[in-house]
């Protein structure tokens, strides 16, 4: 594939953008949760290079992008009597925004769009710019997070190009994503309404509007369920997610007891030779999803060994984003209780001998790519086991 190009958001770049979806390459595209990788859901062939693209496993299905209500009928089974009255009253609420619904999918959606499912998952995103490259193409999109699998989702410009360029045709360079991080996703195929990904809209919101309970599905909850035979229904839910380069650790204590686990966790990896770094949201679940996935990857730039991040109350959408950072982890979470000289917890030792170094990306003569201003980038180093 030739060099990615580097799209503006005028009207021009964005009919180009359009242009290529509809000959069936791959346009990457800012929308309010994070940046998209996009193909024409309909066209087998363009929504099996994203995953060449990515490197993702082909049973994790992709959320299919549409600019407008009429465009759903032709993607569900049954048309417009397969759409429920709790899916219309959702829609009413949410639609355009970062809500995701499963259902039912018509023969037309090709099977590697939804990982072989019978469902598929569509969603209106609210982002100015995404609406206009939708309703340009004029085709249902097919668009996960526009990273290699595993990665931090990217919420800027230049998360992507650092993952995708030389792999994809284009990406349109359209800031900093305001939430965050992914949508939610709600099945409503069930007998009960569950959400299989958790994001800014919550359980209890949807309730509000639908009338009932609304659940998370028990894989959110108890991440040991997921196994080989286990086929998710949605993104984010089987697989290593949101990782990046570097060691990421949960710290959950307060107060004094925060801070000496995070001065013994320090003085652990400088002890190894690992330089860390810390992230603390102070509980701003807004300001933790806005900012997570980019101070992340910025982090992985600056060469960090390990990430320390102080976790959040998992009410309301902190228990999205906490969602997000116990991917990151791998679950790792160290408690107020934590001691260095316990062989269960400490563990430094050993991911001193894994490969940590920084990837290196090919983003040369793309303009600006050294300009980058990471200015409201926030974090503490920990230094000498002081908390500087």
């Amino acid at each position: 594939m030739p060099q990615t190009m580097t799209l503006t958001t005028e009207d021009a770049d964005i009919k180009a953008a359009a242009e290529i979806i509809q000959d069936g390459g791959l346009v990457a595209f800012p929308t309010e949760t994070v940046y998209g990788l996009g193909a024409n859901a309909l066209n087998s062939a363009a929504s099996s290079a994203i995953y060449e693209a990515k490197g993702r496993p082909s049973d994790n299905p992709m959320i299919v992008h549409i600019a407008d209500i009429s465009a759903l009928p032709q993607l569900v089974k049954g048309g417009r009597d397969g759409i429920s009255i709790d899916a219309i009253r959702v829609m009413r609420e949410f639609w355009p925004g970062p809500l995701t619904i499963v259902f039912k999918k018509s023969d037309i959606v090709p099977d590697v769009v939804t990982g072989g499912l019978d469902t598929v998952a569509v969603r209106m995103p609210s982002n100015e710019i995404a609406h206009r490259l939708l309703e340009e193409a004029g085709v249902p999109v097919a668009a996960p997070s526009a990273n290699l699998s595993g990665k931090p989702s990217p919420t800027r410009e230049w998360d992507v190009i650092e993952d995708m360029n030389g792999r994809i045709n284009a990406i349109i360079m359209g800031g900093q994503c305001d939430v965050g991080i992914e949508s939610t996703v709600l099945d409503l195929t069930g007998d009960e309404p569950v959400i299989l990904r958790p994001g800014y809209i919550t359980p209890e919101q949807i309730s509000e509007v639908i009338g009932r309970e609304v659940r998370y599905d028990e894989h959110l909850t108890n991440p040991e369920e997921d196994g080989d035979n286990f086929h998710p229904k949605s993104p984010g839910m089987k697989y290593k997610h949101y990782s990046p380069n570097a060691r990421v650790r949960l710290i959950e204590a307060d107060g004094d007891e925060y801070e000496k686990v995070v001065k013994e966790l320090g003085i652990e990896a400088m002890d190894q030779g690992l330089k860390p770094a810390l992230l603390n949201y102070e509980g701003d679940a807004e300001k933790a999803a806005h900012k997570l996935f980019a101070d992340l990857r910025e982090l992985d730039r600056r060469g960090y060994d390990i990430i320390l991040i102080k976790t959040l109350d998992e009410e309301g959408f902190g228990f999205s984003v906490m969602n997000r950072m116990l991917r990151s982890a791998g679950y790792d979470v160290v408690g107020a209780d934590y001691d260095a000289a316990s062989p269960q917890l400490s563990e430094v030792e050993a991911y001193a001998d894994a490969e940590v170094t920084p990837k290196e990306s090919d983003v040369s003569g793309i303009p600006g790519i050294n300009d980058r201003d990471f200015g409201d980038m926030e974090y503490t180093v920990v230094l000498d086991g002081k908390v500087e």
